[in-house]
Order: C-alpha cells, then sequence, then structure tokens
C-alpha cells in the first residue's frame, strides 16, 4: 500500500498539518515512501526560497514518478472512460495500486476517475 499525494496534501503539509505528517512519517517508517507526479509539483511549487520551507522537505521524502508518455497514456484513457478533462488528477490515479490510500482535498474527481479504472483506493481528507 502507498500513499499518494495530491496537490491537496502537499498544501496542508506545507500549512503544517501535523496528522498528515504522521502519515508521511509513518509510510517512511513502513519503507514505502509517499508517491506523486511531477504534474501535482507543478501545481504546488513557487521557488521556494524559503517560503516553502516545508513543502521542500515534503518533497524530498517523495518518490515524485514523471509524467511521461505511458503516464500520460493511462491517463488518458482513465479521462476517457470518466468523461472527464483533468489529466494531472487522471495520472494522480493512473498511479496507483489497489488498496493505495490518496490524500486529496478534491476527491470527487479521483473518486470517478478511480471507479473508471476499476480501482479500489482509500481516500484521505487533506
Amino acid at each position: 500500500m502507498s500513499l499518494v499525494l495530491d496537490a491537496g496534501a502537499f498544501i496542508a503539509l506545507e500549512r503544517n498539518d501535523r496528522a498528515l505528517w504522521r502519515r508521511v512519517d509513518d509510510a517512511h517508517l513502513d519503507g514505502s515512501p509517499p508517491l506523486t507526479h511531477g504534474g501535482i509539483v507543478a501545481q504546488v511549487w513557487r521557488g521556494g526560497s524559503g517560503r516553502q520551507s516545508r513543502l521542500a522537505k515534503a518533497l524530498l521524502g517523495t518518490i515524485v514518478v514523471p509524467l511521461d508518455n505511458g503516464l500520460g497514456r493511462r491517463a488518458g484513457v482513465l479521462l476517457a472512460r470518466a468523461g472527464l478533462g483533468d489529466a494531472i488528477d487522471a495520472a494522480l490515479v493512473a498511479l496507483c495500486r489497489p488498496g493505495d490510500q490518496i490524500v486529496t482535498s478534491d476527491r470527487h474527481d479521483l473518486a470517478a476517475l478511480a471507479d473508471a479504472a476499476r480501482l479500489r483506493v482509500d481516500f484521505i481528507s487533506a
């Protein structure tokens, strides 16, 4: 099981959400660091320079998968199945495996994409 982080999760970490930091720390202790993709990073990163020190720390401990051709194609198929248009969300769901936990502040579209993928994942509110 992996902890999969969307933009809302990183924003919560940047705001020092202690409960979420504990989840992230627990994932590391279990030997399964959190996972996201580069498109999510683009949604939250604004250059750092001290302003985003918590976000920078969270990203250092996160596996960031490239949004490459393969992931992009899987995301596109999910978008077609779900009738949705957010490629960043679709790519996040395309990263997931059964039983993963997605930390999000916007469950609605991610749940529709998971249903389209016939994928059972758990959602954690950020």
